[in-house]
């Protein structure tokens, strides 16, 4: 889609540096890139390489006034936006450049409805009266794949799927026609048919407006399905640029190598599926019977109350030492349901049962139970940890509350316990804001270890890591299923990873289960159209694999 001849942006050699008391830091370093009309470029790196702050550096919107760009030149339509003033920079920002956010629930205004964060660019920009912005901001909506424009436009970001804010977010930068959309890991988290949704809208764009791209991400598999080129960033700099098939297929730097062998691929067979390790004949770990849990809904100040099934009707049986898949949207009662299973939500009816004790019957001694022979790894590992306790001081908590181990003998069991998950032992006096994702989650997947458990439940603990990150955290936890003898419940919207960590994969969608069967046979046959779907929203690293929206009619089955 690129247009020969001059390039709609050309960056030649930013740098950004900090400025610290112990001195100057360089954190881009003297970056080149260029991006034609109607191009989608693809930004990846790991976390740190420096892919959000170039693209903020581009349109001078750099997160602390500690940073500065200390050279180079950013060419727009015959102009250095770093020679520009202020104010005009303002005006370049939405009309000519726009940009969207990672995690759009931080950057909509929570008190502000959303019609009216659209109308606000289109009144500030185009100098369009409140009527006028109001009828061109539902026409955007339309556009963005809104339903009901008409009554969301009156809606908070609150009230608005993950998946919807994140429509909400590209309707806010289209509203002033940019020639350019910078899209900051803008599927990060979604789960695949929403993810698969979002990209369709963005190649959409980019075919009726014209639209240039530059698409910032981890997943290689985005990349694949949507780019024309990609450059690879490594610690501020790009160590890698070209076409994404010569890149994909041939890639020469030892760092894109990395990442490319890290992705999880649909189209390969896991190189060390888990042998099954399961004995027929042994009593369930955990047994789930009609399990229903149900939420109260209020329908307004004076309305009458009812309840919202997250969990109906489930049914599930989970063997000892087995490693268990729960895939499925969001909403679908995966967490909800992994909640219920170790008595952290309360059961509305039917039966969970873990290891022969009833939760039902036995509340008190199967809680007990449970407390003390199984943990649960959270998706955000920075807010599931104390912020103000170092990460010893955490691990050390568990091993007093459980009462299992004189209190001389534990710290040398915090030090194990970080030995176990590949932590250096020097990281035990941090706070979980001094360490990356992955430090994180290695420290909150050694919190659950503490305890000892026989059983683990992980959920969603991958899905906004890198890429490289997130096949460090697999291979540890197929490691410690087979080392430890532990019994893993793994719930995630990315069925790649499912694919290769799990003997066996439950699929839930409305709170049902679906499907469930051997991994290996659920992936290659489905029977459920809305299994299908979900595999085939899957971006693969394979370009020539076609990029697939499910239709709604699959999803609302």
């Amino acid at each position: 889609m690129s247009t020969p001849g001059a390039p709609l942006l050309s960056v030649r050699d930013l740098s950004v540096a900090v400025h610290a008391e112990e001195g100057t830091r360089t954190l881009i370093d003297r970056v080149s890139l260029d991006l034609g009309k109607g191009e989608i470029l693809g930004l990846v790196g790991e976390s740190g390489s420096g892919k959000s702050l170039f693209c903020r550096a581009l349109i001078r919107l750099l997160p602390s006034r500690a940073l500065a760009v200390t050279g180079g030149t950013v060419m727009l339509g015959g102009r250095d936006l770093r020679s520009l003033g202020e104010e005009e920079m303002g005006a370049v920002r939405g009309a000519s450049i726009g940009m969207i956010f990672q995690n759009p629930s931080s950057h909509l205004d929570p008190v502000m409805r959303i019609g009216d964060q659209i109308t606000e660019g289109l009144m500030f920009h185009r100098r369009l009266d409140r009527a006028a912005a109001k009828v061109e901001a539902m026409a955007i909506m339309e556009q963005v794949g809104f339903a009901d424009p008409a009554r969301q436009f009156a809606s908070y970001a609150h009230e608005f799927s993950g998946g919807m804010r994140q429509r909400a977010m590209i309707a806010v930068a289209l509203a002033c026609e940019p020639q350019i959309l910078i899209a900051d890991e803008p599927t990060t988290a979604l789960d695949v048919t929403i993810q698969a949704q979002i990209l369709d809208l963005l190649m959409g764009l980019r075919e009726k407006r014209g639209l240039a791209i530059i698409l910032i991400t981890h997943d290689l598999g985005v990349v694949a399905q949507t780019c024309d080129r990609i450059a690879v960033m490594r610690q501020g700099r790009v160590v890698e640029v070209g076409p994404k098939r010569d890149i994909l297929a041939r890639p020469q730097h030892p760092y894109t190598q990395a990442l490319i062998a890290s992705h999880p691929s649909m189209e390969e067979a896991p190189a060390s599926a888990p042998a099954p390790q399961v004995a027929p004949a042994r009593r369930p770990l955990v047994e789930i019977d009609d399990l229903h849990v149900r939420f109260p809904v209020s329908r307004g100040l004076f309305g009458r109350r009812r309840s919202f099934s997250a969990v109906d009707g489930v049914s599930l049986r989970v063997m000892p030492g087995e490693t268990v898949g729960i895939v499925g949207e969001s909403g679908s009662g995966k967490s909800t349901l992994a909640r219920a299973m170790l008595g952290l939500t309360p059961v509305s009816d039917g039966h969970v049962t873990f290891d022969g004790d009833s939760l039902k019957l036995k509340p008190g001694a199967t809680l007990h139970r449970l407390r003390r022979e199984a943990a649960m790894v959270f998706q955000d590992p920075f807010n599931s940890l104390n912020p103000r306790l170092t990460i010893g001081e955490t691990l050390a908590e568990v091993l007093r509350v459980q009462g299992k181990m004189a209190p001389a003998a534990i710290p040398a069991r915090v030090e194990e316990l970080l030995a176990l998950v590949e932590l250096d032992p020097a990281l035990a006096v941090r706070r979980p804001r001094q360490l990356s994702g992955g430090q994180c989650q290695r420290a909150g997947i050694a919190r659950a270890l503490a305890v000892d458990p026989r059983l683990i439940v992980a959920d969603e603990c991958v899905a906004a890591l890198d890429v490289t990150i997130q096949a460090q955290i697999v291979a540890l936890f197929q490691r410690l299923v087979t080392t430890m003898e532990l019994t893993l419940v793994f719930i995630a919207h990315d069925l790649a990873i499912v694919r290769h960590l799990c003997e066996r994969v439950v699929v839930m969608h409305h709170g049902r289960i679906v499907e469930e069967g051997a991994c290996a046979e659920v992936f290659a046959h489905p029977r459920e159209a809305y299994t299908a779907a979900l595999i085939a929203a899957i971006p693969d690293i394979d370009p020539d694999r076609p990029l697939r929206a499910p239709p709604a009619s699959a999803l609302n089955a």
